[in-house]
Formats: structure tokens, C-alpha cells, sequence
């Protein structure tokens, strides 16, 4: 089992940066592939990026390329997720999701996911 817990999120000027983070408990996090996935209010959840379990390999939604990084740090058994140049649409709620193998844009590939954390951008 993983437990997954995101924090960092916040209210933000549109422009501006925030850095969430995914803290995992439990079974060694180092071995799972971790996304990141997003849902506004009265949309669907979207996607955002995903990083391999040794972080050699990152992917991005078209929408926040270029904008957004992810990383992770192994000994802290954290992976964050860097939103800079933030806009009005990126207003959601962030969630962490872990699977064993390699990252999927899927939400139905993870089995592990957090409770989530609101980020809210201001125009």
C-alpha cells in the first residue's frame, strides 16, 4: 500500500508560480511511476504530467508544456510538481496518483491517489 498526501496549493495571481508537492508513505515510492491529474469544477479530470519511478522520464499535457515541471526526490519519497506563468484555467483540484510501471495519461492505470489539493488562479 501508498498513501499519497499533496500540499502546496494555494490562491495565486494569474503569472505567478506554485509548487505542489506529493509526500507517499508506505511501500517504497521509488518504485512507482507518479501523475499528476487536475479537476475544475464541473469538468472532467484532466491529465497534467507524470514522472518514472527513477525520474528519468517526464510527460505533459499540450496545456501545461513548457509551463509546468515535475520532479521527485527519491530519499524524500516526494515528487512536485512546478506551475509557473499560471492562468485563470489552470484553476483546480490537483491530485497525485501512483502505479507500478511506467506513466499513463489514463487515470484508470494508478492505483494509488491523494485527497487532492486546490489550486485557484486569479486574473
Amino acid at each position: 500500500q501508498v498513501q499519497l498526501v499533496e500540499s502546496g496549493g494555494g490562491l495565486v495571481q494569474a503569472g505567478g508560480s506554485l509548487r505542489l508537492s506529493c509526500a507517499a508513505s508506505g511501500r517504497t515510492s521509488s518504485s512507482y511511476a507518479t501523475g499528476w491529474f487536475r479537476q475544475a469544477s464541473g469538468k472532467e479530470q484532466e491529465f497534467v504530467g507524470g514522472i518514472s519511478p527513477n525520474g528519468a522520464y517526464t510527460m505533459y499535457a499540450d496545456s501545461v508544456k513548457g509551463r509546468f515541471t515535475i520532479s521527485r526526490d527519491n530519499a524524500k519519497n516526494t515528487v512536485y510538481l512546478q506551475m509557473n506563468s499560471l492562468k485563470p484555467e489552470d484553476t483546480a483540484v490537483y491530485y497525485c496518483a501512483a502505479r507500478v510501471a511506467g506513466v499513463s495519461a489514463s487515470r484508470f492505470g494508478y492505483n494509488y491517489w491523494g485527497q487532492g489539493t486546490q489550486v485557484t488562479v486569479s486574473s
